[in-house]
């Protein structure tokens, strides 16, 4: 037996042909084209080569380099799969005379039957049936005289085709006549050869093949039929064996004649002999061989037991085979494949990412299922090659077993994120023909399939697919719930529809997209008012808001644009948007690439589904069919936002002057606001402290703990709402957080808008959120009485350190959330002890209302129920858990250390710091080189100092999700490892995704791209795993609480590969269990209390030192420009001129043309940013630019003259 076996092809045969080799304890060696270096044949292989980039000839058809590829390897066999060379016999030859066995027939088979025309000499010699037919055509007048003779219908083909390619069903001359040069062409370009011939057509032919097995030495097995009639574009697409509704006759005159042709010629290894079958005459004829190995291969190894690859390496080893045992069929087997391509679109191929595979592979009751695949979740399928991705095969005693196991598996498999046939073939499943066994080829042909879908023809701005209540129950590891922003509409749209408040919809920000309906259905738009129209039959016609239309198949829809007040409109469709749930909902978070379509907005060619059954809206009975205008959102531009004081406010944090001035503002809403945050402007705070303390340099720093939505969390000194794309966890002050009940405003804040906050008690925010709800149910409107309450302190409760062992203070987030801190305002590992031991203790009793915990440094936030749970009776509740913890003597915890590779001021990072230096900040103390400015601020001798610390300190994890996806906020466990720098202030525009950085006395791994603070010392591996579980990740996220990060140095170009491999299970890494005992962490305290006090003595120093430096030079604060649009100068228009104004505020990102340049009408000019998007202005006529009034960087208001055209 062979050591190693080369499998010179891709994709499932690959995955397949590994199995049986592993099986054999045969070493698979694979090879790749570079688009394929993440599928499955890869990674499950030890020996894999790349291919390098490039088209198929120089990858998988390149036969000096898989010729190298083996001798390098030391593969003893090369197998190659079916496709690509398994038919060259070219490559056949170019095998034997290396010296590597090639697991297939012999060259001249190959050659023999190859070729058609020879092929049909050969089996006329065989006496096999033949069907009417030519010999190779020299022009299109000798086609017609033959195709006279014969008579129509008639099938041109490519003597050298192969997989439905070069072949042309002709049923009249002039089709022929039109067909010929094309075949012709077809062949050369794909086959090197342009010979082409006729044969009969017959109209209901079934197509059934014959799997034989030959020695080489003239011994050849016929191992049963399969019936292959169910084709599209004449390619096969279910496959099942035995055949139905032949007789044994038949079927024993099929073998007979098959085993006949492959001993006529002394057929070696795996091969097939194709016929066409009439069944009204019972009769059958020669249609070709196929000399490899067949997709459909696994009908047959099922119901014989037997497994074909493994014959055709034992035979290539020179071992003996029993092919001449008798075998019979057991059961009957059906193969389904599975294809990335839209039937809808003539079974276009769709490459892409397929963001959800799963298959529901059962054995049960007798029946088996197999599924042949290389695609996973996360697997992007390339645009190079075969579009197949899987072959389902379900075995069972009966035919009627079989295709009923097989319509279960596909209903209950999921594919998601590019087109595939799935839908197609569970509706070829329920046929009647089909599960009667009454197939023949042309039957898909004839059937008339729709799918239950929309094509997206233009995306809009950024439109998503959201639902409600949105990703609910992973705030702990920074997963935000996302869901609509206006929630109010969404909800709305949905309850108007009738349909079920899960449904996700779309939400459309600013411009809408253009979508065409595939399915007849009703549809709802709510939210800001746009331009929407209508298309049918060539007539467009405006439809109304918050009124349930129908749609037809075939009508599009374009969204329009909002026209007036609001950012943010919503479309509802009967039965909702169907995609996959990710982490418990269909929500998309853009920036984590998740939810939704594909985890983005949507792109022109999308396809959203739609329920497969019929939908119908429940309309709901209105007066006179109209809803009550008070039941509608309020959207304009002015805003009242009702709020709860807290958690954090006057006098610890805010001066009562900074209160009273908050809520006396007009605040207008900052252009560069998104789903994570409404960013505002309006006055400074005082501020009631001069500095964070420990948690940084600004008086708005905290140790870092749970935000709310909704709440207003000061960033230095400009505040954010946050959104439901925030971050969960964070280190600033929050003086008020607005009610559930006004959260849906926040999605219609646009920039340029001006809002007032209103205090209001908790009874009254959960009075307006009760009312809400009765509201939306009942369609009527619900009036509150609603009065302004603003309470001395935000402060609910307090537990001093008299009675308690570190003192408790309880602080409200809104109507929903519950914040309990402990002890001082400082770093301190036993807190977090405490707000652990709180967490685990609600978990394990699992109070009802009760919806989710984080904990922060010194805090844990609960988020609960108002509506369930009592606010009075929850504090009730923890202020008795509090007794039940006692303190917490020898607590332990389970306590992993983590080990991670670290490229040391990785080029990533210093890409980051150059950008932050060029277009933020160039005078920034930390720049250049943040390592300097850690050793400098820390007092150190060296940047070796520095690297030394890092790579010695253990750190120990105290939060996850500080910067999204299970991003570790970790301190080290020695505080003389504690380095301590300040924040970027402003922050960063741009960080490598797992970055690694300190801030204050924090070390982060920054969990996805984007911006942030910290000062770099590297890079290391992925924190998230979007798609798959592997050994490390058995979750998405890798790290635990309490998890101990240890860092080792690799280089750039290791840590690249590194990242490569890892998230697919290919980069091990050392994890070891252990725990964490909080007796003998302070026992090492005390132990070296003296060195500690000496490093923090010393590092404060420095710190101070750096600090007086700063203000010495004017570099303590800096004022960052927040984009505020500049007057324009008066630009009077002269004649012929006209003017492109800006239409929403913002700031110029780009401008795209120059003066004396032609445009034309519809033409892009500028690139606005404006709520973190962007947004293109265009030229509404032609003209010729002769000024531009804005150039990049400059902010902008609505009605800004941008550019003048004449």
């Amino acid at each position: 037996m062979f050591s190693k076996v080369l499998i010179a092809n891709r994709g499932a045969i690959a995955v397949r042909i590994m199995r049986t080799l592993n099986e054999l304890g045969v070493t698979p060696v694979v090879i790749y084209h570079e688009a394929d270096k993440h599928s499955l044949h890869v990674q499950q292989a030890k020996e894999s080569y790349s291919l390098g980039d490039g088209s198929v000839a120089d990858t998988y058809l390149n036969q000096e380099k898989i010729l190298g590829i083996a001798k390098e390897s030391g593969a003893q066999a090369i197998h190659p799969g079916y496709g690509f060379l398994s038919e060259n016999a070219t490559f056949s030859d170019a095998c034997e005379q290396a010296g590597v066995v090639f697991l297939g027939p012999t060259g001249q088979q190959m050659l023999d039957f190859g070729l058609k025309h020879s092929a049909r000499a050969l089996a006329e010699q065989a006496d096999v049936p033949m069907l009417p037919g030519t010999g190779l055509l020299t022009d299109i007048n000798e086609a017609k005289a033959e195709a006279d003779r014969i008579g129509y219908p008639l099938m041109l083909k490519s003597t050298a085709g192969g997989g439905g390619i070069g072949m042309q069903l002709c049923y009249t001359e002039a089709e022929l006549i039109n067909a010929f040069d094309s075949v012709k062409r077809l062949s050369a370009n794909n086959f090197s050869n342009d010979g082409v011939f006729l044969e009969k057509f017959v109209e209901r032919a079934r197509h059934i093949e014959v799997q034989i097995f030959g020695d080489g030495t003239g011994t050849v097995a016929a191992l049963g039929e399969r019936d292959c009639s169910l084709q599209r574009r004449n390619q096969k697409v279910i496959e099942e064996t035995p055949a139905p509704h032949i007789s044994e006759a038949v079927r024993t005159a099929l073998h007979e004649t098959a085993k006949r042709l492959g001993e006529s010629v002394n057929y070696r290894s795996a091969g097939t002999v194709e016929f066409i079958y009439d069944e009204s005459s019972e009769s059958f004829y020669f249609l070709e061989v196929n000399t490899r190995l067949q997709v459909e291969h696994g009908v047959t190894e099922e119901v014989f037991g037997v497994d074909l690859v493994e014959w055709m390496v034992r035979l290539g080893a020179g071992e003996t085979l029993p092919l001449n045992e008798q075998r019979s069929a057991k059961g009957h087997s059906i193969q389904a494949r599975i294809y990335a391509e839209d039937p809808v679109k003539n079974f276009q191929p769709c490459a892409g990412l397929l963001s959800r595979v799963d298959w529901q592979a059962t054995t049960k009751n007798g029946m088996r299922t197999r599924i042949d695949t290389w695609v996973e979740s996360g697997t992007q399928v390339p645009a190079l090659f075969d579009p197949m991705l899987a072959k389902v095969i379900v075995t069972a005693e009966t035919r009627k077993q079989a295709m009923t196991g097989l319509a279960e598996t596909l209903d209950q498999s999921e594919l998601y994120g590019i087109e595939t046939n799935l839908l197609y073939l569970k509706s070829i499943l329920k046929d009647e023909e089909v599960k009667a066994g009454l197939v023949w080829t042309q039957k898909l042909n004839k059937m008339h399939f729709t799918d239950p879908a929309i094509d997206v023809i233009s995306g809009g701005t950024q439109t998503t697919v959201q639902d409600v209540p949105g990703r609910i129950g992973h705030w702990d590891v920074g997963i935000p719930p996302s869901g609509p922003f206006d929630e109010y509409s969404f909800r709305l749209g949905n309850r108007l529809l009738g349909n079920s408040e899960d449904c996700a919809g779309l939400e459309i920000t600013l411009k809408g997209p253009v979508l065409v309906f595939q399915k007849a259905t009703q549809i709802i738009l709510t939210g800001a008012a746009t331009s929407a129209e209508l298309s049918r039959d060539n007539t467009t016609y405006s439809i109304p808001f918050n009124k349930i239309v129908e749609v037809k198949q075939g009508d599009q829809l374009d969204c329009g644009t909002v026209t007036g007040a609001g950012a943010r409109a919503y479309l509802l469709v009967a039965g909702g948007i169907q995609c996959p749930v990710y982490l418990g909902s269909r929500s998309t978070f853009t920036l984590g690439q998740f939810g939704g379509h594909n985890g983005r907005a949507l792109l022109p060619g999308d396809v959203l589904h739609l329920t497969e059954e019929a939908t119908s809206a429940s309309y709901v009975k209105l007066a006179d069919d109209i809803l009550p205008a008070d039941v509608l959102p309020a959207i304009g531009n002015e805003w009242q936002l009702r709020v709860i004081y807290g958690p954090h406010g006057a006098p610890d944090f805010f001066t009562q002057s900074d209160i009273d001035e908050f809520f006396a503002a007009d605040w207008e809403v900052h252009f560069n606001s998104s789903r994570t945050g409404v960013r505002l402007i309006g006055p400074k705070p005082e501020w009631a402290r001069n500095d964070g303390g420990e948690a940084g340099l600004h008086p708005s720093n905290i140790h870092d703990n749970a935000y709310a939505i909704g709440a207003v969390d000061f960033t230095g000194d400009m505040p954010v709402i946050l959104g439901p794309d925030g971050p969960s966890l964070g280190g600033f002050v929050c003086p008020v957080t607005v009610i559930q009940a006004d959260l849906w405003k926040l999605g219609q804040l646009k920039a340029g808008d001006k809002i007032r906050f209103t205090p209001v008690s908790h009874d009254t925010a959960v009075n307006l959120r009760n009312e809400q709800l009765k509201q939306l149910d009942s369609l009527k409107y619900q009036h509150s009485e609603v009065s302004e309450y603003l309470p001395d302190s935000p402060v609910l409760k307090t537990i001093d350190t008299e009675s308690h062992p570190t003192g408790v203070v309880y602080r409200p987030a809104g109507d929903n959330y519950l914040l309990i801190e402990y002890g001082p305002l400082q770093l301190d590992i036993r807190l977090r002890f405490r707000v652990h031991a709180l967490m685990e203790s609600l978990q394990s009793r699992e109070i009802p209302g009760i919806i989710e915990m984080t904990p922060g440094i010194r805090s844990l936030q609960i988020h609960y129920d108002s509506l369930t749970l009592k606010q009075s009776d929850l504090l009730k509740l923890l202020i008795n858990e509090e007794d039940a913890l006692g303190d917490l003597k020898n607590a332990e915890v389970p306590s992993r250390t983590v080990w991670l590779p670290l490229s040391w001021n990785d080029i990533a990072c210093q890409q980051a710091v150059d950008k932050y230096v060029k277009s933020v900040r160039a005078d920034a103390p930390w720049c250049p080189d943040n390592i300097e400015f850690i050793r400098r601020i820390n007092g150190l001798d060296s940047i070796d100092d520095v690297k030394r610390i890092v790579f010695d300190a253990s750190y120990l994890v105290m939060g996850l999700g500080d910067v999204y996806l299970g991003a570790p906020v970790a301190t080290p466990v020695d505080p003389r490892h504690r380095l301590v720098t300040t924040k970027y202030n402003p922050a960063r525009t741009w960080t490598a995704e797992n970055s690694v950085g300190i801030g204050g006395a924090y070390m982060c791994v920054y969990g996805m791209e984007g911006p942030g603070g910290y000062q770099f010392v590297g890079r290391t591996l992925q924190m998230w795993n979007r798609y798959k579980q592997t050994k490390e990740f058995t979750k998405p996220w890798l790290l635990r609480f309490f998890d101990k990060i240890r860092f080792y140095e690799v280089s750039h170009d290791e840590l690249t590969d590194i990242r490569e491999h890892f998230p697919h299970g290919q980069y091990p890494i050392r994890i070891e269990e252990d725990t964490f005992n909080l007796d003998e962490y302070e026992r090492f305290l005390s132990d070296n209390a003296a060195g500690i006090s000496e490093f923090q003595t010393h590092r404060q120093q420095a710190f101070q030192t750096e600090l007086e430096d700063w203000k010495a030079k004017g570099l303590l604060r800096f004022e960052s420009d927040i984009g505020v649009a500049e007057e324009n100068d008066e630009r009077e228009l002269l004649d012929g001129e006209f003017a492109v104004e800006s239409h929403v505020s913002g700031n110029v990102w780009q401008v795209l043309v120059e003066p004396g340049q032609g445009v034309k009408a519809g033409q892009p000019l500028l690139v606005l940013e404006s709520m973190k998007m962007e947004i293109e202005v265009t030229a509404h006529k032609d003209g010729t630019v002769v000024e531009l009034l804005k150039e990049a960087g400059k902010g902008v208001a609505p009605g800004q003259v941008l550019v003048v055209l004449k």
